[in-house]
């Protein structure tokens, strides 16, 4: 009986079984330099599904970060340069219990009061926000997913000069355009 048959089909398994953990990537390309966004579907399907339905559909290209605090994050994929909201599919289910906190360089869900409200905007922490994450009986903030590369166009955003366009407070002077959004395709495995 020889062993080869097994190690490669185990070999096989293992290849499947890393595939399937590999997370998903989204660059942005914003006005002011690309942010790479490292997706943890294991820990938050519903959202990260959501999310990638807006890009695929190319809901983000041409939005604004049109929430900028210094301090604590940036928000967009709502608004177009003119404030105006884009359409949005059904909210998503809330999974702020998934594990991952709202630390540094982590992407997580803008919602309203009503946890399960969430949609297509999003925010960047610029600094650890765990105060966003659930606790029993309050949900947080989902999070999804974490800045790969681009940290520095992340605190590059975060200290733009902002102002007030009633009824938003924190809005860039000069917009920072999400000029696309792309899912990229998965790194190559070594041999």
């Amino acid at each position: 009986m020889t062993l080869r048959p097994l190690a490669t089909a185990t070999a096989l398994l293992a290849l499947f079984v890393h595939l399937q953990a590999q997370a998903e990537r989204v660059q942005l390309n914003t006005s002011l330099g690309a942010i790479e966004l490292e997706l943890d579907a294991e820990k938050a399907p519903a959202t990260v599904a959501n999310f990638i339905g807006y890009v695929k559909n190319g809901h983000y290209d041409g939005l604004i970060f049109h929430r900028v605090i210094p301090g604590f994050m940036i928000q967009g994929g709502g608004m177009d340069t003119e404030m105006a909201p884009r359409a949005t599919a059904a909210p998503v289910r809330n999974e702020s219990a998934n594990g991952l906190s709202n630390l540094r360089g982590t992407i997580a869900m803008a919602r309203t009061r009503d946890p399960d409200s969430a949609t297509s905007q999003f925010f960047i922490n610029t600094v650890d926000n765990q105060r966003l994450d659930g606790m029993p009986g309050r949900p947080g903030y989902t999070v999804f997913g974490k800045v790969a590369k681009g940290m520095e166009v992340v605190d590059r955003i975060s200290q733009v000069a902002t102002t007030s366009r009633p009824p938003f407070r924190d809005v860039p002077v000069t917009p920072v355009v999400i000029e696309s959004a792309t899912l990229l395709a998965a790194p190559a495995v070594a041999e």
